[in-house]
């Protein structure tokens, strides 16, 4: 079978099962690692969901390989850094080939390729990503930079897959990119405040400077500030995106919440966690704004 020449008849569908397979695999990565997505991405069209689950698929393996999970398996800081490089050469590799023996890279590949995704945004996702590697105390230049790669090129994917085949203008579309990384941004933001504590005591990273109270005032001010301009460009967004956006977003409006009521000293011991009823109010919430505009 493997000398078989690309025109066989009958070879495309081999291509068809392996796909399907592929994208079963990549829902099954946001629905293990991430109940909040999971109610979010349930509202999107079937169409953006099962692209955003092959984004959301590469983007959380390549943080379990920085974060810890390779170096549990027993491998060096040096092999850690050469799977994190195998696997960039893989998700840019997918770019422009249409197989890839790794099923979640496939299922990425079928999207970015779709999307017309930028390399140049991988790029900056990954480079961020190896500074985990290194970096353990992040200044504000730094921490800018990084949460541009990390967080806020992710929001641009994401719109390049809510606007696939979609037709808008250059000024819609540029207010929607503003949306998009400031969307991004709040969202990392915001976890390096909940996730304080295990980010220091298992990582050993510190994102955030020492933050008193007044510190955590103004985080939660600028926090803020993102997420209104986020949610003033959801109206923009293709039918079959605004309500799964608007439900993450109102999910990580409701842990900012918590975030807020909870003390510093909380914060460094404790992860706070938004309660699954809550979360599934809040996502009906969601569906009925967007009916309610239509």
């Amino acid at each position: 079978m493997g000398g078989w020449e690309v025109d066989v008849p009958g070879q495309s569908e081999f291509l068809e099962r392996f796909t399907r397979m592929s994208r079963r695999s990549a829902a099954g990565v946001i629905s293990t690692y991430s109940t909040s997505f999971t109610v979010a991405s349930r509202l999107l069209s079937p169409r953006i969901r099962r692209d955003i689950e092959a984004l959301y698929a590469v983007v959380r393996i390549a943080d379990e390989i920085v974060d810890g999970t390779a170096a549990a398996a027993g491998c060096t800081p040096g092999q850690v850094r050469g799977l994190l490089e195998n696997y960039e050469e893989l998700v840019l590799g997918s770019l422009g080939c249409g197989f890839s023996a790794d099923p979640i890279v496939h299922a990425f590949g079928a999207t970015a390729r779709a999307c017309d995704f930028d390399p140049g945004l991988l790029r900056s996702f990954f480079a961020a990503m190896r500074r985990d590697l290194t970096r353990q105390v992040y200044d504000p230049r730094e921490l800018g930079t990084y949460i541009y790669g990390s967080a806020e090129v992710i929001g641009l994917l994401c719109l390049d897959i809510f606007l696939r085949e979609t037709d808008t203008s250059p000024a819609d579309r540029a207010r929607m990119e503003q949306g998009a990384r400031r969307l991004g941004s709040a969202f990392q933001k915001i976890n390096f405040l909940r996730d304080r504590a295990e980010d220091a005591q298992l990582l050993g990273r510190t994102y955030l400077q020492a933050v008193g109270e007044e510190g955590k005032q103004e985080l939660l001010l600028d926090i803020r500030a993102d997420l209104d301009a986020a949610r003033a460009s959801i109206p923009l967004l293709p039918l079959g995106a605004r309500a799964g956006v608007r439900a993450a977003t109102e999910l990580y409006d409701r842990l900012l919440e918590l975030i807020d009521g909870a003390p510093l000293e909380e914060l460094s011991s404790t992860r706070i966690r938004v309660p699954a009823s809550t979360k599934a109010g809040l996502a009906v919430t969601a569906v009925f704004k967007e009916v309610l505009r239509r």
